[in-house]
């Protein structure tokens, strides 16, 4: 597993995010109809080319199965390939984020219970709850802060 920062983002590297971004969320968060998430896929182009620190998961192959954003010291995105899940690539990705970066804080969604597990192992703990996402909808939010 080779983990870096990207410092060019191509509309190449920009396309594969994309499809990860897009089989991760099919795949975790069932509670998504598929008109909302191809609604949210609009602005994910953007999201990817605006966040700060864009960090990429390569296999041994050299193809991009993972991928994180991180701004001021948050977790802004993390989505790992369907196929890839499970294998601690996740983990992986967060701690060099800790380190690199100084994540300490993350917002998740509840309804992903297996994203809650994973930041909760490494540390994260729930500061605040809200009934509905930043958009107004009602898939619960959880505010959590390393330590």
């Amino acid at each position: 597993m080779k983990i870096y920062e990207v410092k060019v983002r191509t509309p190449q590297l920009s396309k594969e995010l994309l499809n990860i971004w897009e089989n991760s969320v099919r795949n975790t968060h069932l509670f998504l109809t598929d008109s909302e998430v191809m609604q949210i896929k609009q602005y994910v182009p953007q999201a990817l080319n605006t966040v700060e620190n864009l960090i990429i998961a390569e296999n041994e192959y050299g193809k991009v199965v993972a991928f994180m954003g991180t701004e001021n010291k948050r977790l802004e995105m993390l989505f790992i390939s369907p196929t890839e899940r499970g294998k601690g690539i996740g983990k992986q990705l967060v701690q060099y984020g800790i380190k690199g970066f100084n994540i300490n804080e993350v917002t998740v969604n509840e309804q992903n219970p297996q994203a809650v597990g994973v930041y909760e192992h490494i540390g994260f703990k729930t500061y605040k709850r809200t009934d509905l996402d930043e958009q107004g909808n009602p898939y619960p939010l959880l505010y959590m802060k390393l330590g």
